[in-house]
């Protein structure tokens, strides 16, 4: 029988990897046409040796910059806002987004938001809301990971939480792909395990939903394997040492590669970790890595053809189901991921309100299989309990 394929894709920015490499940001200001740029840091990375000896490379090169870190762990409107102000008031022609996820989020959004007159969550990613944009004047950005997880430095998107809601948006356009992303395993030395951990989970659960999306992408599915496998070998090693640059690079390389990836689209692990972090202010991979494993059981009839591959890209045993969950549950125990929402503190009562923001999330509708509210309500009970019933 003849089967129609179809499919649409695009591959990230240009990304620079290795030990030192942060030395080339001023050319890479330059190269870009940044003269005056904001660089957009949390709060916590901008008090750091860190943040100071980039500082004073780029200004050393004779390019003038200031610093913005009002953000959030989970970044809201109101630190959007105010990064846009910011750049406004500084007169500034681009953005270097410097830390974890939510600082490169961040300032994706405040280098996109300076050209817009609407309101940002008109340019949420619901069908073709980006083609609303105002392309004329949306800043050029430049990445600089810390954290090797969300993999925000070769993505077209940043989330961004709506207060008077609670809900997590999805905010999308084109041009908030980085003109370059600059991945020096250095600059993650100081990372806690914990965090570590918690951001390598996420990297883990891009790679994982996107393989399992049952959209036409090949190239996205190798990409992801291959994450998975890097993710197996690697994040035990940096969550133990610090200071192994070698699986600090393979982390950047994995949190890039779940991003790549997951143009495929992701699935229920996100559409409950969302509501989850806008009401709880959870850490997002760690919040992935405790949902994972029901979700796993949840599409399991879905992705039966699926496991096969993940289980000889990850060298398991056997390649059935039952093999995929026992390494994940002993992957998340090997390094200390809680086990139930619960111990995250989300309760019961809440999970009706959850369910509600997941069946609506824009991550939702490419779960390998459909869910409705009370399959979702359900899904986050489970989480909350620990159960991995069948």
């Amino acid at each position: 029988m003849d089967v129609q394929i179809t499919g649409a894709w695009s591959f990230p920015t240009r990304v620079v990897t290795g030990a030192g490499r942060i030395a080339e940001l001023p050319e890479a200001c330059q190269t870009n046409g940044l003269t005056r740029p904001l660089l957009v840091t949390d709060h916590g990375l901008a008090k750091t040796d860190l943040i100071a000896s980039i500082v004073d490379r780029v200004r050393e090169a004779g390019i003038p910059l200031a610093v913005f870190s009002d953000v959030k762990t989970n970044p809201t409107e109101t630190n959007l806002t105010a990064g846009v102000e910011a750049f406004k008031a500084g007169g500034h022609d681009g953005v270097i987004a410097v830390g974890g996820g939510s600082a490169l989020d961040v300032g994706k959004c405040v280098a996109f938001m300076v050209a817009q007159s609407r309101p940002v969550w008109d340019f949420e990613d619901v069908g073709d809301w980006w083609t609303r944009a105002n392309t004329k004047g949306i800043a050029p950005i430049i990445a600089v990971p810390t954290t090797a997880g969300t993999g925000s430095e070769v993505g077209r998107a940043g989330v961004i939480t709506r207060e008077d809601t609670h809900e997590k948006k999805i905010i999308f356009h084109p041009m908030m792909m980085p003109r370059i992303a600059i991945e020096d395993p250095e600059l993650a030395v100081g990372l806690s395990p914990f965090l570590t951990m918690a951001t390598g989970m996420d990297a883990l659960s891009h790679c994982f939903e996107a393989y399992c999306v049952k959209a036409f992408h090949p190239l996205a599915d190798g990409i992801a394997l291959e994450g998975m496998k890097i993710v197996d070998n690697y994040l035990p090693r940096a969550v133990e040492n610090g200071r192994d640059l070698e699986a600090r690079a393979y982390m950047f390389a994995a949190a890039s590669m779940g991003a790549t990836a997951f143009q495929k689209g992701l699935g229920a692990i996100h559409s409950i970790s969302h509501p989850v972090g806008a009401r709880y202010d959870t850490h997002h991979g760690l919040t992935n890595g405790v949902v994972f494993p029901y979700v796993l059981v949840c599409n399991k009839a879905a992705i039966a053809d699926k496991l096969p591959h993940i289980a000889r890209a990850l060298n398991l045993p056997s390649q059935d189901f039952d093999a995929v969950l026992s390494w994940l549950l002993a992957f998340r125990k090997k390094l200390g991921v809680p086990h139930t929402l619960a111990e995250l503190g989300v309760k019961e009562t809440d999970a009706g309100t959850i369910a509600a923001d997941a069946v609506k999330d824009p991550t939702a509708g490419a779960n390998p299989r459909p869910l409705t509210e009370p399959e979702f309500k359900q899904l986050t009970l489970a989480a909350i309990r620990g159960d991995l019933g069948s």
